[in-house]
């Protein structure tokens, strides 16, 4: 006679089994999908590697380009080339739910960008991105890449003059009283000097007698 004791032990392990199954058949469909993803990824890019390689041959024809002539065709030609390398770039991204953030003329937002700069400017409110130097990304609404921007700072309002440096005053010479420019010692005349006088000869005689 069997219960419902040995049944409900039966129906316990089944049932836990069939969890795990259930996740690995789970797991296994999500890691079969991200190969297949990144498969299509890869071979996405494989174009982009052959319009890679043509624009170096471009660019090694302006390097000997021998007329202006050439020169302008083959300039235009690279250029044309980067323009589709990137659009293509672009293209499989947007497939890969990753999106540029575009983010000049916003408020710098700390989540998603990396004040790396600031720029005086006239009109834009302070903190507002100028300029990007490097391109943010998101993978949907995460962020892959932050964006490193330059940020708008107000004009510095110039403040008044200083006051200019007082003029040193010269000081006045002094003037001798005879009205000569500098002050010197007064030369006596001989007159004024008061020297013993040598004697005569005659007195000198008159001494010897």
């Amino acid at each position: 006679m069997t219960g419902p004791g040995p049944t409900a032990r039966a129906d316990g392990p089944s049932s836990e089994l069939d969890k795990l199954r259930r996740r690995v058949a789970a797991l296994s469909a999500k890691r079969d999908e991200a190969e297949a993803r990144l498969h299509a990824l890869l071979g996405s890019l494989l174009p982009l590697d052959d319009l890679l390689a043509d624009t170096r041959r471009r660019a090694d024809a302006l390097h000997t380009a021998r007329t202006a002539r050439e020169t302008a065709s083959a300039a235009l030609a690279l250029g044309e080339q980067i323009e589709a390398a990137h659009l293509m770039l672009r293209g499989e991204f947007a497939r890969n739910d990753v999106s540029p953030m575009d983010v000049v003329g916003r408020p710098a937002d700390p989540t998603e960008m990396r004040v790396i700069g600031t720029e005086s400017h006239p009109t834009r409110p302070d903190g507002t991105v100028l300029h990007e130097k490097v391109t943010g990304f998101r993978l949907g609404s995460a962020t892959l890449r932050p964006a490193q921007v330059v940020v708008a700072v107000p004009v510095p309002v110039p403040g008044p003059a200083p006051d200019p440096a007082p003029t040193p005053v010269p000081e006045p010479a002094s003037v001798s009283p005879a009205g000569g420019g500098r002050d010197q010692p007064r030369r006596t005349t001989r007159s004024q000097r008061h020297l013993p006088r040598k004697p005569s000869a005659r007195h000198r005689r008159s001494r010897r007698g």
